[in-house]
């Protein structure tokens, strides 16, 4: 059951030690979520489009590293390991399925104290680089999203992408290249 000891009694704790506490200690899964189900929700959101379906997969991911936390080595961060599974839930998701318009619903997400000038302007923005996300490379996109949306660092994404860093280093920087040559041209037509 839960533990009775008061939050905020102990510094926090780093993820290894977190997740071994978790195998027997809801409360600290929960902190496992709290850290990282934001992250999750992004990535499965920019990939469906659908705040039903990004809650349903993110769900599902939590629900099978709950399931597999005693897998879990500690030999990379367990925010990759973590995003490995909500890659693999997003594959079996889009099996058969046809993918329209992947990032677009992530642009709906409101950011909290923004003017609706503010809003509108960010919107535009965000759907130019959604378009732009759409026309290159997929594992430019997909590393670019992981980086940006999900907030990964280039080595949690390579353990994603199953490459190497540097590998990842290159998608993202020439995936922002092509964002930008993209994004530059959709902004001078749009003006």
């Amino acid at each position: 059951m839960y533990s009775t000891t008061l939050q905020n009694e102990s510094p926090p704790m780093d993820e290894t030690q977190l997740v071994r506490e978790a195998l027997t200690d809801a409360n600290a899964f929960a902190q496992l979520y709290r850290r990282n189900v934001t992250r999750v929700y992004r990535y499965h959101m920019a990939h469906t489009g659908d705040t039903k379906d990004a809650e349903d997969l993110t769900s599902q991911t939590f629900m099978a590293a709950l399931e597999g936390l005693a897998s879990f080595r500690g030999d990379a961060p367990f925010t990759a390991w973590l995003m490995g599974i909500a890659s693999r839930k997003r594959a079996l998701f889009f099996r058969g399925r046809r993918l329209e318009l992947p990032l677009e619903a992530a642009t709906d997400i409101p950011a909290p104290g923004l003017l609706t000038e503010q809003l509108v302007g960010r919107r535009i923005q965000l759907e130019t680089i959604v378009r732009a996300l759409n026309q290159i490379h997929p594992d430019r996109a997909e590393a670019v999203v992981l980086f940006y949306f999900s907030g990964l660092g280039h080595a949690e994404s390579a353990r994603v992408l199953g490459k190497t860093e540097a590998a990842v280093k290159m998608l993202v920087s020439r995936g922002l290249q092509d964002l930008r040559e993209r994004t530059s041209l959709a902004l001078e037509v749009e003006q």
